[in-house]
C-alpha cells in the first residue's frame, strides 16, 4: 500500500514522494516561447511550498507548426536551451524533480497564430476548433514531426530536465492519431485498430529514446478515453498502454482525450480513475492519475486503494503554492 510521501522510482530517477504537479499553461512565456521570470517565479514558488515530488512543466511546442497558443513556452530550437536550464535550475534548488512536456496541437492549431494552416490525421474538424479545416498529414510529414519530438527531447535533457513528457491528451496531435474521432485515414497510421492508431506515438517514442538515451525518463500523457460514441474506450487506453509499456515507456500519466480534462458528469476527487485502475491492473511501471484532486487526503486516499502509484494536483496547485496547508 502506497502513501503520499513514500518515495517512488521512474527508471533510475528517485522521487521524494508520490505528489506531482502535472502539466498547465501559463501562457507567461516571452513571444519566441523562452522562459521568463515571471514563469521561473511561478515554479519556483509551487517547488518550494507546495509539498511535490515531481513537476510536469506546460506544454511546449516542438515547432511553430504546432504552437497552441500565444505565450507558449518552445522547444523548438536551440536558442530556448538557456532559458529553460534557468527554470530547471530554479526548481532543482527546491530539490524537486521536472520533466518537460512536448506537444503539437495538430488540428487544434491556429493559422492566426502559426502562420500556418493545421494539419492533423485526417481532413476532420477539430471539436474545439472548427475554424480551419486540417490538412491531412502525408506520411512524410508524420516522419518530420517525429523528428521534431526528438529534437526536442534532446533539448529538454540539455537545459536540464530530468525526463520527458509526450502530450498524448486533451485532442492534441497525438491524441487525434489515437482518437476514431479525429483519425479516419486507412493506411499504416489509421484507425483500423489500436496497433496502427498507435504507429506514431511508438515511432516518436523510438526516437526521443534515441535522442535523450537509454537512462533517461519518457512519460507519455494518454487522453486514454473520449467520453463520446465512437471514440477511444477504456479497453483502448489499457492496450495502448500495454504497447507503450512494451516500448520502453517509463510512466503513463492518465486523463481525457478529444473531450479534455474534464470527465462529463464527473467532479469526484481522482475522476479518471476508470482509466488508472484497469491500467495499473496491466502494466508493471508507475501509473499517475490527475483529475479532481484537492486536498492531501484526498490524494492519500488514491494511493491507498491502489488507484494510481502518484497523484497528480493540478487546478488546486495552479491556484495556490500552498494548497497543501490549507486542507
Amino acid at each position: 500500500m502506497a502513501h503520499v510521501f513514500d518515495p517512488i522510482t521512474i527508471k533510475h530517477l528517485s522521487l521524494d514522494n508520490r505528489l506531482v504537479m502535472p502539466p498547465m499553461a501559463t501562457a507567461k512565456a516571452d513571444e519566441n516561447g523562452r522562459v521568463t521570470d515571471a514563469v521561473c517565479d511561478y515554479y519556483r514558488e509551487r517547488a518550494k511550498y507546495s509539498k511535490i515530488g515531481l513537476i510536469i512543466t506546460e506544454h511546449s511546442y516542438i515547432h511553430l507548426q504546432g504552437k497552441a497558443h500565444p505565450g507558449q513556452t518552445s522547444l523548438a530550437s536551440d536558442d530556448v536551451i538557456s532559458s529553460f536550464a534557468r527554470l530547471t535550475d530554479c526548481i532543482h534548488q527546491e530539490g524537486v524533480k521536472v520533466f518537460a512536456q512536448l506537444s503539437h496541437a495538430g488540428s487544434a492549431a491556429m493559422s492566426k497564430i502559426t502562420g500556418q494552416s493545421p494539419v492533423g490525421p485526417s481532413c476532420v474538424y477539430h471539436p474545439k476548433q472548427k475554424n480551419e479545416l486540417p490538412l491531412e498529414m502525408t506520411v512524410q510529414q508524420i516522419h518530420e514531426v517525429t523528428g521534431w519530438f526528438a529534437q526536442a527531447a534532446r533539448r529538454a535533457k540539455q537545459a536540464g530536465f530530468d525526463g520527458v513528457e509526450l502530450h498524448s491528451a486533451h485532442g492534441y496531435l497525438l491524441n487525434q492519431f489515437f482518437s476514431p474521432l479525429a483519425n479516419q485515414r486507412t493506411d499504416a497510421y489509421g484507425a483500423q485498430s489500436v496497433e496502427t492508431r498507435t504507429r506514431f506515438h511508438l515511432e516518436v517514442i523510438q526516437a526521443v529514446r534515441d535522442a535523450v538515451g537509454a537512462a533517461f525518463p519518457i512519460s507519455v500523457r494518454l487522453g486514454g478515453c473520449d467520453y463520446a460514441a465512437g471514440g477511444s474506450t477504456v479497453a483502448d487506453c489499457v492496450e495502448a498502454c500495454r504497447i507503450f509499456e512494451k516500448s520502453g515507456v517509463d510512466l503513463l500519466h492518465l486523463t481525457g482525450g478529444m473531450n479534455g480534462y474534464v470527465r462529463p458528469g464527473h467532479s469526484e476527487p481522482g475522476y479518471f480513475r476508470d482509466l488508472s485502475i484497469p491500467v495499473k491492473q496491466a502494466v508493471h511501471i508507475p501509473v499517475l492519475l490527475t483529475g479532481g484532486v484537492t486536498t492531501l487526503s484526498q490524494a492519500e486516499t488514491l494511493l491507498t486503494e491502489g488507484c494510481a502509484d502518484l497523484v497528480g494536483v493540478g487546478r488546486a496547485i495552479y491556484k495556490n503554492a500552498h494548497w497543501a496547508d490549507e486542507g
